[in-house]
């Protein structure tokens, strides 16, 4: 199988030359993931709506892989502060819960100092999802 590139539209990627998942073989991983709305590139101040945002890009992202959250193994989670991470537990519940991965939550400095909040994921997909992309 031949890696395959997926982009969101993000002028980082372009910017720094990145993609936002590579897809080889099985195996689905994504970029570190914020609550930047790539349509007009804004991002909004509180850690919650970031971490809804980068949650909806994370998705987006794995949709393009034919993969969804039950596809993922592993993720990371990259905050500034470790205070902010309790209040996206629900959140993040909801994405991953019903099959949840291996999880790390790391207190990094982020290269923007608006964003709170980074998801990076690997996945893998299956091979009832390969079927179901088929």
């Amino acid at each position: 199988m031949q890696r395959r590139y997926i982009s969101s539209g993000s002028s980082f990627e372009a910017q720094i030359g990145y993609s936002r998942a590579v897809i080889d073989g099985d195996w689905i991983h994504v970029s570190g993931t914020t609550g930047f709305d790539y349509r007009d590139m804004s991002i909004a101040d509180d850690v919650v709506t970031q971490c809804g945002q980068a949650l909806e890009n994370l998705a987006a992202a794995l949709a393009a892989a034919d993969a969804h959250f039950a596809d993922v193994v592993r993720v990371r989670y990259l905050m500034p502060r470790a205070a902010d991470f309790e209040p996206c537990w629900p959140l993040l519940r909801a994405a991953f819960g019903a099959a949840p991965p291996a999880a790390t939550m790391m207190v990094v400095q982020l290269i923007d100092p608006r964003i709170k909040i980074e998801i990076e994921a690997t996945a893998r997909l299956s091979a009832a999802t390969q079927h179901r992309t088929l």
